[in-house]
């Protein structure tokens, strides 16, 4: 190659180029901002392990979720990362370690409530600017603070910063976003004190000045210190805006902050952060942050979702940001730099947007969980890794019947380890129900969850000539199953929505409801325009998620009039999915009558008998064998209705794998060693739990009971042993 050639050069170099931050350099400009995962302190092994394996995938630093810095700022029943004491350096030094093998950065968040931590497990009271009620929490109020209270918890900050440090933290976050205690003190909404830390700008910005000080000097000179600051808490003047407050602090803090992570919103709506995909295309909230770089001299980052490799290095080029920073594009695709890197553009797991990793931590409960990725959570507890897989533990060859999420996954799955597989669906496309959901209004981008894995089997069919994507031909029944030539077999044919109005409320039919008659249709029949649809339409919802709420979106746009009637809280799992507010917003938008709290008792052709759930009364008495023990429902009123569709829950297609199970016997003469069911065909379930079902299927399909799955490692605290555990075991994954 002759000297002056010119150098090819990508045009995603810019996202690899080295940052300073301080005393610490980031190798390029992937940033895993803190987001929450239930690992916390408390299961060390799960923290580091997820954390790691995305420093592995070659992000360049990795935020831990929030990090308590005191008792006084417990969040339970969620739970967050502490730093409380030396026990918790010791498991959060794992993370640390972990990360550091890969060349990356580990950073921390460190975060106090103020009324927003309702202490359920430390039973302490939180202390703030002003004396309030959360908006966020129920029932919890904080203490005002005097000036003693202010030095004791910007020591507690303090404190915090140095075990961090010890711990082998390189980036120290003090926490303002999403309404924690330093922007209550600079936002009048929570501030509405008179002495010099109230009232105006700069006495208001003087807590979160302070504490930046002091901790500057605490570990500025090894650590970097970084600030997550919500420039626009989205509530106008009685809040934080952007071109009155937010650059004013921004110029104000910059000589003590060695790099911005810059957000919008508030807590109690903070999918104005994490926005959904159903809201929110991605860099939603760059009009808010490009203003930071207008007026900082410090390395900027920030979130958007972004999952598109030229809007990333269209923001650094153009100086909106230095750093794209990311939580859901991570979980989805830990190995996403790394993609992008060696051109493997279309190898990417893109995030959907859905928030259902959102939701677990939300309710409580970890490990958190992704649509994309189902090895997020289990990196530590399975040895998961998202990129590799064992070795098939035989010749057997697999056929997988439906390629909806479960059965496109574990057929993926099996052909990554070398199995013959054979994916068949009588449907022209993989993606099962996906496919139906995906076109339905604001959810097009879950359609990725269909394309990766569309991308991805036809790579792998094309590299392993033995096996086989047929689509589009007849339904397989249970004889052609048995004459397939199999020696393993797996069903994985999904679910439908009730024809008869079955539900949760009665567990049982609804006189009249006949999915067959022109007047009453199902999700499925309205999706794919199976049905005449009139003009005046009643939803009857029981399901708790999304469907009613899409569907009266949908035949709203279509020109109907609607009201949906429901017996469960009407999209109530989308309160930890982030999109409840929005939905809700969007339906009074539209006009969406609501009836809550009421259920069906019969229907006829035009009308439909509704009654008030709690119509019985609140007396109960023993009335004997036979009788109720409450007062006769008395509430029942006839409403009218041109299309009634019954949103009432799912059964699953379950009728080939039962028939095989009724024919066993047979299985041995025609080489079937066994078969399996997995996701909605095992039982209804979130895509995520389904995804999840034909991926672990997949990895332990060698085992004698493989239909169930294998124990777990489980991080458990032995009781009489020590509070600090001796020793770290190396993570282990499953290679």
């Amino acid at each position: 190659m002759p000297l002056d050639a010119p150098v090819s050069r990508s045009k995603y170099d810019v996202l690899f180029e080295p940052i300073q931050i301080g005393p610490k350099t980031l190798k390029n400009r992937f940033y895993q901002v803190p987001h929450c995962i239930g690992a916390g302190s408390d299961k060390p092994g799960f923290q580091a392990a997820h954390r790691s394996i995305k420093a592995e995938g070659g992000w360049a630093a990795m935020n831990t979720e929030y990090c308590s810095i005191h008792s006084e700022s417990d969040d339970t029943h969620r739970l967050s990362a502490r730093l409380w004491d030396d026990g918790d350096v010791h498991n959060l030094s794992a993370m640390t370690a972990a990360i550091h093998k890969f060349d990356a950065l580990a950073g921390v968040e460190l975060w106090y409530g103020g009324a927003h931590a309702p202490n359920m497990e430390s039973r302490q009271t939180p202390r703030g600017p002003s004396q309030y009620a959360s908006e966020f929490e129920t029932m919890t109020y904080c203490h005002e603070m005097d000036i003693d209270d202010i030095h004791d918890v910007q020591g507690f900050y303090v404190e915090a910063a140095k075990r961090a440090r010890d711990a082998g933290f390189d980036i120290i976050y003090c926490y303002g976003a999403h309404s924690y205690l330093p922007l209550q003190f600079l936002s009048p909404y929570y501030n509405k004190r008179t002495d010099k830390y109230g009232g105006s700008f700069e006495n208001r910005a003087r807590f979160w000045i302070e504490t930046l000080e002091k901790m500057k000097v605490a570990v500025g000179d090894e650590c970097a210190i970084a600030t997550r600051f919500a420039v626009d808490t989205l509530i106008g003047e009685d809040g934080v805006e952007i071109e009155r407050d937010g650059v004013k602090f921004i110029e104000m803090a910059d000589p003590l902050v060695d790099v911005w992570d810059v957000n919008v919103g508030d807590i109690a709506e903070w999918g104005e952060d994490a926005g959904p995909s159903r809201f929110y295309r991605q860099g939603h909230q760059l009009p808010w942050q490009k203003f930071v770089k207008d007026v900082s001299k410090k390395p900027v980052l920030g979130v958007g979702r972004f999952t598109d490799p030229e809007k990333m290095a269209e923001i650094v080029r153009s100086g909106q940001m230095d750093i794209i920073g990311a939580a859901r594009p991570s979980i989805s695709d830990p190995f996403l730099p790394q993609k992008i890197k060696e051109g493997r553009i279309d190898d990417i797991r893109t995030c959907i947007g859905c928030n259902v990793c959102i939701s677990r931590w939300e309710i409580g409960g970890p490990p958190m969980i992704c649509t994309q990725n189902a090895t997020a959570g289990e990196e530590y507890r399975r040895g998961w890794h998202p990129e590799k897989f064992p070795k098939k533990g035989s010749d057997d060859a697999v056929l997988v019947v439906g390629a909806g999420p479960s059965g496109a996954e574990c057929a993926r799955v099996l052909m990554e380890r070398g199995y013959t597989v054979h994916l068949v669906d009588s449907a022209e496309k993989v993606g099962g129900h996906v496919n139906d959901v995906s076109s339905l209004p604001g959810l097009g981008e879950w359609g990725y969850h269909r394309d990766y894995r569309e991308v991805q089997l036809g790579k792998l069919v094309k590299k392993n000539k033995q096996s086989q994507l047929a689509l589009g031909g007849a339904r397989l029944s249970v004889a052609d199953v048995l004459d397939y030539g199999a020696e393993k077999v797996v069903i994985a044919t999904g679910s439908h929505w009730s024809t008869d109005g079955r539900n949760a409320l009665t567990h049982a039919p609804i006189p009249g409801i006949d999915a067959s008659l022109p007047y009453i249709a199902t999700p499925e029949q309205v999706i794919l325009g199976q049905k005449k649809i009139g003009k005046k339409v009643i939803i009857l919802n029981a399901d708790p998620y999304f469907m009613a709420p899409s569907l009266a979106q949908k035949l709203h746009q279509d020109g109907h009039d609607v009201t949906v009637v429901t017996g469960v809280e009407l999209g109530r799992y989308m309160h930890f999915t982030l999109e409840y507010p929005n939905m809700h917003r969007m339906l009074h938008e539209m006009h969406v009558e609501v009836i809550g709290d009421h259920w069906a008792s019969k229907v006829e052709e035009g009308r439909i008998e509704l009654y008030n759930l709690w119509g019985d009364g609140s007396e109960r008495r023993y009335n004997g064998p036979g009788r109720m023990p409450r007062n006769p429902n008395t509430s029942h009123t006839w409403h009218n209705f041109d299309t009634l569709v019954v949103v009432t829950g799912r059964k699953s297609n379950d009728e080939l794998y039962r028939g095989l199970k009724e024919r066993k016997a047979e299985w041995d003469k025609n080489g079937i060693k066994d078969v399996y069911v997995i996701g909605d065909a095992w039982a209804p379930k979130l895509i995520a739990d389904s995804t999840f079902e034909g991926h672990r299927l997949a990895r332990e399909i060698e085992e004698p009971k493989a239909q169930f799955p294998k124990p777990y490692r489980r991080e458990v605290s032995v009781f009489g042993t020590p509070y600090i555990p001796g020793g770290f075991t190396d993570i282990r994954y499953e290679v």
